[in-house]
């Protein structure tokens, strides 16, 4: 268990199928460090959802009626009543229009919809964590759209960061997680979280999925 017993990670829902939302809450309730605060069927409700109970983590679906899930996103990262809300997509498409606009607007991860079980669960873990989560082909697709990128759209910002946090940033772009981080560079655990914290303050960004975006802009990876 990553959250204590008497602290469970609080989840809501945001999906305009009612089926799916109650399926997912099944799932994500059946985990002892997790529980469901709400439900939202639009984009309007999710942020009103938050407000009210300011769960830890949201799930959020991009196509809704209504106010959709990128501006529900949007208006939650930009309240700083909000600023421990964090917002975890859940799509179909692998890449389009609509996730690139999510992460701008300050989604910490995605996933796909057809993802196990399991993956879900763990997604929302490292989500809570601060450890934005990619679905692998996500991260592909996020790799070759930057790529493709003249290179005087790139955003040049390497010269504030040491060597070392450099390397971390382009790790993190790669979807790697602290521990994962840790065993590539043979470092402490402790050192990976206080690199991330620089790169944070840095890079003015507001989260690791912020810092993911900077490493693609930067062909980091």
């Amino acid at each position: 268990m990553n959250q204590t017993a008497d602290r469970p990670i609080r989840v809501a829902i945001a999906d305009d199928q009612p089926l799916l939302r109650r399926s997912l809450a099944i799932i994500i309730n059946g985990a002892a460090d997790l529980v469901v605060v709400g439900e939202a069927a639009s984009g309007g409700e999710a942020f009103d959802l938050a407000r009210d109970r300011a769960p830890d983590v949201i799930l959020m679906d991009l196509r809704m009626p209504g106010v959709d899930g990128i501006e529900a996103t949007r208006r939650i990262t930009a309240d700083r009543r909000l600023a421990g809300v964090r917002v975890l997509v859940l799509t179909m498409f692998e890449l389009d229009e609509y996730v690139r606009d999510a992460l701008r607007a300050g989604a910490s991860g995605f996933l796909l919809k057809d993802s196990e079980p399991d993956s879900l669960l763990e997604a929302i873990r490292r989500t809570h964590a601060g450890e934005s989560l990619f679905a692998a082909s996500i991260l592909i697709r996020l790799i070759e759209h930057y790529v493709r990128r003249p290179a005087a759209a790139q955003i040049r910002r390497l010269d504030l960061l040491t060597e070392r946090e450099t390397e971390v940033l382009g790790l993190v772009g790669q979807g790697l997680s602290n521990d994962e981080i840790a065993m590539s560079l043979k470092i402490s655990i402790k050192t990976v979280k206080t690199h991330i914290g620089n790169l944070l303050a840095k890079l003015a960004a507001r989260d690791r999925a912020q810092l993911v975006i900077a490493a693609y802009e930067n062909r980091l990876v």
